[in-house]
């Protein structure tokens, strides 16, 4: 079964985020999909300004009319309990501040021949080399990332840490190639969408929240409701 994580600080989730999602169910056959909402961001200088409460109360709700999208509580503050209901306590585990903890707890609760695919954006892939045990991270899951454009084959594989870099003269004519389909490395495999992309920032939809501005084409209805009502972002 091919399943699919997605992390980050859904500060608020947006649309940007679920097209990703229903991009990678549908091309790459997710079964599910676990929208992970992080307590702290150990990549950025700047943490959430929402609660971790509201931003997984907000994924919950963007999340729950879609079949196969599942909100999870992997990095959760304290102590929590995975989604896996059969057996609620199996994931019980101090809450992960780094995204390899957090897959390999998760891979304690998959089978071994279920495949894990990490979505992210390419902005949050370009700094993948800085990230805890980045060669690692290839190991455990393929990336399917939200391309956008701006960004070259080569400047994706640029960024990859420096035991899978190419050469700078191997990846030079590939400069021009904007960053899309597959790129198949050993011991890395990127899954590049270019047709998701969305002008939508998570602080785009704070700065309009705090002036008043409506952000219904950025969120799910539910969502904007929950952010008037909890009186998030002003």
């Amino acid at each position: 079964m091919n399943i699919g994580l997605f992390g980050g600080t859904f500060d608020p989730i947006h649309k940007g985020h679920l097209a990703l999602a229903l991009a990678g169910q549908q091309r790459f056959k997710l079964s599910r999909i676990l929208f992970v909402p992080t307590n702290q961001q150990p990549h950025k200088t700047s943490q959430p300004i929402a609660a971790y409460f509201h931003r997984y109360a907000m994924t919950v709700l963007a999340t729950q009319g879609e079949k196969g999208f599942v909100p999870s509580l992997l990095e959760a503050p304290g102590e929590f309990v995975v989604h896996d209901r059969k057996n609620p306590r199996s994931g019980v585990v101090p809450s992960p501040n780094y995204s390899i903890d957090t897959i390999r707890k998760l891979k304690q609760t998959l089978k071994k021949s279920d495949q894990l695919f990490f979505l992210i954006g390419i902005d949050a892939f370009k700094d993948i080399a800085k990230w805890r045990e980045a060669e690692a991270l290839f190991a455990e899951c393929e990336f399917i990332i939200a391309s956008r454009p701006g960004y070259s084959l080569a400047d994706v594989a640029g960024t990859l840490p420096e035991r899978f870099r190419p050469r700078a003269e191997i990846t030079k004519p590939f400069a021009k190639q904007p960053a899309k389909g597959d790129l198949v490395l050993p011991g890395v495999t990127l899954h590049l969408l270019d047709d998701v992309n969305q002008k939508v920032s998570a602080t785009e939809i704070r700065n309009a929240v705090g002036a008043k501005r409506p952000v219904k084409k950025f969120v799910p209805e539910s969502v904007e409701e929950y952010i008037k009502k909890e009186g998030l972002y002003h």
